[in-house]
């Protein structure tokens, strides 16, 4: 039996236990910290994409920026085109520079672009501009957050807890939906428009700002270091996090030395070597994460971003209440990944993600033909909704976690980012197809809505079957086992 991280074979190759002695490992307060430290990225978008859904209405009055209803839907298209790039940008960054690195940077970018959204001044084509500028920023610094945080929190969370860790991480995206709405709810109706909606992009920052120290005493991830060839720094790290556990009254169990890995740590991989990595060599994993991540960005961003115009436009919410409205909703989301999210380790990924998508495109394809017929009232409809979003949220936030653990390593990052980028290119276009349907505020058409609705439905459901056939069975299993690394000696890559 043997703890050593590491010993050196042959000039270049590397031998080393750190993946097996961190699959190991029982969970403990650092796990915790860990979660709560980056966790907070999916609060902040949470907290964005709801602050900006909820004040939609207000952003179309005189008192504040008076935009018109086109106008202020760009406005969540702009914020994800700015996750597209930034996904794109810091996750090329993260994947060369390491996880820790990015964690400071892509916050402090967000911190920078949302403050500024709140310096927004009137109805001009220059405050416009400005306007789009800083969702841009703010959005790029998200996007990079999930490229890096995702590859961390992967990484160093042993392979028995990853699933329920990841989903329920990605599910506090709806904790930070309910700060947002009810922070968003009391400033409308409690301070003047002019003033309220700018506080309201004050929230994100101000719990960004908190959570700063606590990122800056986490470790590298063992797992990049070593793949980067940085033994000695790789050791300390996991050394370090074997030192929480301990502390925590935790006893390590031993570790067999035939579960070391062997590697020759690379080069750095650019975006296209690993488009042809991950289109060649791993053609089906990159149609499965595709089609995941397509289907759930599309129906999320159809749905949410026009969340309070249906309410206000179909059902006569007054636009300071429509907040509330979103609560409700908010919670069914972040119910979904907590209460079912250790069934995708014990039942299985193919399993639950399968059945989690076609289920809640089911029922959506349900409650469109309600709404159509009029059946629905404000309250019955956001009930339809959370139920539909219970199942859609679990299995939304299991996408996440399909495409950081079904590819190598040394590209987790850049395979995040980049399905992530083209997840939010076609989730870009929901809020503007389903503001078009909305149309006219004064005269809405409910046939085409439900017509989109219907369109929503069959995506989210294609997404499911693609996983039926498609799925990799990753539960439990160590990230080397479910995708051997690129450099890995004598190692057969699972494809």
């Amino acid at each position: 039996m043997s703890t050593s991280a590491h010993d050196v074979r042959e000039p270049g190759v590397i031998r080393s236990l750190i993946p097996a002695r961190i699959d190991r490992l029982s969970w403990s307060p650092f796990h915790t910290r860990l979660i709560v430290a980056l966790g907070v990225a999916w609060v902040l978008d949470g907290i964005e994409i709801t602050v900006a859904g909820a004040i939609a209405p207000v952003l179309t009055d005189k008192a504040t920026l008076g935009l018109t209803a086109t106008e202020v839907t760009a406005i969540a298209t702009v914020y994800l085109i700015g996750e597209v790039f930034g996904a794109l940008f810091f996750g090329r960054l993260s994947d060369a520079l390491g996880r820790r690195k990015l964690f400071v940077i892509t916050l402090g970018v967000y911190l920078v672009g949302n403050a500024a959204t709140a310096l927004t001044w009137d109805n001009t084509t220059v405050a416009l501009v400005f306007l789009y500028t800083t969702r841009l920023v703010a959005g790029s610094g998200i996007g990079g957050e999930y490229a890096a945080i995702n590859s961390a929190i992967d990484e160093m969370i042993p392979a028995k807890y990853r699933g329920q860790a990841d989903l329920a991480v990605n599910g506090t995206y709806w904790a930070g939906a309910v700060i947002g709405t009810l922070g968003t709810y009391i400033l409308v109706n409690q301070v003047s428009l002019g003033i309220g909606w700018r506080i309201g992009f004050l929230i994100g920052p101000l719990l960004g700002a908190a959570i700063w120290g606590l990122r800056r005493h986490l470790p590298e991830s063992p797992r990049w270091l070593i793949m980067r060839g940085r033994e000695e720094e790789a050791e300390r790290s996991i050394e370090f996090i074997e030192e929480q556990v301990t502390s925590a009254g935790i006893d390590l169990a031993p570790v067999d030395d035939d579960k070391a890995l062997e590697i020759r740590p690379t080069e750095q991989i650019g975006f296209i070597v690993l488009a042809k990595v991950l289109f060649k060599h791993y053609t089906s994993r990159s149609i499965l994460g595709a089609s995941l991540m397509i289907s759930q960005s599309f129906l999320y961003n159809a749905i949410f971003f026009t969340y309070t115009l249906v309410l206000t436009t179909f059902y006569h919410v007054n636009e300071k209440s429509a907040p509330f409205y979103l609560v409700a909703f908010a919670i069914g989301n972040l119910a979904g990944p907590l209460t079912i999210g250790r069934l995708f380790d014990t039942i299985g990924r193919k399993r639950m993600i399968s059945g989690t998508y076609i289920l809640s495109g089911v029922l959506l394809a349900i409650s469109a033909v309600l709404f159509d017929a009029g059946i629905l009232n404000a309250t019955t409809q956001t009930i339809a909704w959370s139920v539909i979003f219970f199942f859609a949220s679990a299995g939304a936030s299991a996408a996440y976690l399909t495409v950081s653990e079904i590819f190598p390593l040394e590209v987790r990052a850049k395979a995040i980012a980049l399905f992530f980028a083209i997840a939010q290119g076609f989730g870009a276009i929901g809020p503007i197809f389903y503001g078009h349907l909305i149309g006219n505020i004064k005269h809405p058409d409910t046939g085409k809505l439900f017509i989109g609705y219907l369109i929503g439905a069959v995506v989210m459901i294609i997404g499911g079957i693609v996983e039926v056939f498609l799925g990799v069975e990753a539960a439990q299993q160590s990230l080397e086992d479910v995708a051997s690394p690129l450099s890995a000696i004598r190692a057969e890559t699972k494809r």
